[in-house]
């Protein structure tokens, strides 16, 4: 069987998976780059936003996040041990856990959002609204399809 050239529909969806990976890589990397900056790892800040959902459950964080709940449970050891996090033992069970936020982790939380929304403005201010309206639009289907795509090889 011969290798037929790309067609010019595939070379263009090859371009386009390219800038999404682009896209992708970039965003991790601002992620990475916004915890170093307010003194955390990216999963101490996750974990720290888990937290402040006020209805954070570290099993399911750690099935969400298909992480660990070994991992999830050293992070907030750490989150503890920098005074950013308080546990409460449950009323009903004292083996369960009740996580909520201390002053300085509420300020830590502050101060990461503050950086991202100045990083978001940066970036995405000056774009036209109904092209970044069209983005969300393209994006929603195509991150449906590759969901099936993911759940279907599993």
């Amino acid at each position: 069987m011969s290798r037929s050239s790309p067609t010019p529909a595939t070379s263009t969806t090859h371009a386009a998976v390219e800038r999404l990976q682009a896209l992708t890589d970039l965003v991790a990397t601002r992620r990475r780059q916004l915890a170093a900056e307010a003194d955390l790892t990216e999963a101490q800040w996750r974990v720290l936003e888990g937290i402040s959902s006020e209805h954070f459950l570290p099993s399911l964080f750690a099935r969400t996040r298909e992480c660990s709940a070994a991992a999830v449970s050293r992070t907030l050891r750490q989150l503890q041990e920098l005074g950013l996090v308080r546990a409460k033992p449950g009323q009903a069970d004292a083996r369960e856990r009740h996580y909520s936020l201390t002053g300085a982790g509420r300020e830590r939380m502050r101060r990461i959002r503050d950086a991202r929304n100045r990083a978001l403005a940066s970036a995405w201010a000056d774009l036209p609204a109904s092209e970044v309206e069209a983005f969300v639009r393209f994006a929603d289907p195509l991150i449906e399809r590759l969901q099936r795509l993911a759940d279907a090889a599993r």
